[in-house]
């Protein structure tokens, strides 16, 4: 299961998950994200993953989307922090491939 709660300002929205970031539950978080992003895609968005219990691969791809589009992360377990740097990482070896 994952609890997706946001809270919005003029400015900013924040999504806090909690729970289980895998499966048919990174797909809802996905059809959310793309949804807020339609609506109003000027606000810079802050993703809270303190509570997330489970990262699989297509939990991954979803929080790569976000990175692309210029998400910002709280995260303060070892795990998750070390993914979201794996995954920054990735972004940045794509951009120079593109480069290249």
């Amino acid at each position: 299961m994952l609890r997706i709660t946001v809270e919005e300002s003029p400015a900013e929205e924040k999504w806090i998950l909690q729970g289980q970031l895998t499966g048919d539950f990174a797909s809802e978080l996905r059809a959310n994200w793309r949804v807020s992003l339609d609506r109003c895609s000027n606000r810079s968005r802050v993703v809270d993953l303190n509570d997330v219990t489970v990262i699989d691969r297509s939990g991954e791809e979803i929080l790569l989307e976000m990175i692309y589009q210029r998400a910002r992360f709280v995260a303060t377990g070892i795990y998750t922090r070390h993914l979201l740097k794996e995954l920054q990482a990735r972004i940045k070896t794509d951009c120079r491939a593109d480069q290249s």
